[in-house]
């Protein structure tokens, strides 16, 4: 059995109700659960909010909020691995035991169907976890920090190199995570066993502020344009 579980607290700090904002005609976290059904790969779809308003948008659109998320798991500092653990237990005690979850994240509109497919694909006997990444064009390796007004090289050893002998750099995206019950319900490795989807960086871009979010729609639109995003 395949589930979604989408994380959408009500507290978003730098934009209000970030995940059921406006993007486009709809609330952005239409085009997550839209995605996910669109995959044809999960079973349900749940949406974990502390916030009745998210709750009701998400089933309009197809989700199931079977309860809402406690104070305790809606805070700044509650992780993403401990709030689909919550739902996962939860779920399991209503008599559902669900094999591979996919967590993708309510603000995630440049993520298509493929890319969903994809990490669900890598999944396997050696593979538990597969988030989305990509890979830095920044040199990090030629950075600099600055303490007490002076200067120092945070890599040394790499200040002579071509820039393409560096190593390649990657980041987590932060749009979609997949792994299997057992890995959720344990404290997260990303290095163990792990795998991941590289994305393009227009496509990889987390919405944390409202800079983020311009730069979300200007490339929604565009690739929207190109009809690279359905």
């Amino acid at each position: 059995m395949n589930i979604a579980i989408i994380p959408a607290r009500g507290g978003s700090k730098r934009i209000k109700l970030k995940n059921v904002k406006n993007f486009f005609g709809k609330p952005i976290i239409f085009y997550t659960i839209q995605t996910l059904k669109k995959t044809k790969l999960f079973n349900k779809i749940y949406v974990s909010t502390d916030n009745s308003k998210i709750a009701i948008i998400a089933k309009k659109y197809g989700a199931e909020v079977p309860h809402l998320r406690s104070k305790k798991l809606s805070n700044d500092f509650a992780t993403t691995q401990e709030v689909i653990k919550d739902m996962i237990l939860k779920l399991k005690n209503k008599g559902v035991h669900p094999n591979k979850i996919c967590c993708m994240y309510p603000t995630a509109p440049l993520i298509t169907k493929d890319d969903i497919k994809k990490g669900y694909k890598k999944l396997s006997k050696n593979i538990d976890f597969v988030f989305s990444a990509y890979a830095s064009s920044t040199p990090v390796h030629r950075s600099f920090e600055l303490k007490n007004g002076k200067l120092k090289l945070n890599f040394p050893k790499f200040f002579k190199k071509r820039t393409q002998d560096l190593p390649k750099i990657i980041f987590d995206a932060g749009q979609f995570y997949w792994g299997k019950s057992k890995f959720w319900e344990k404290k997260i490795n990303h290095f163990k066993k792990t795998s991941v989807i590289l994305l393009p960086k227009n496509r990889a871009v987390d919405i944390d502020n409202m800079e983020d979010w311009r730069m979300v729609e200007k490339n929604y639109k565009r690739l929207r344009n190109e009809k690279k995003i359905k």
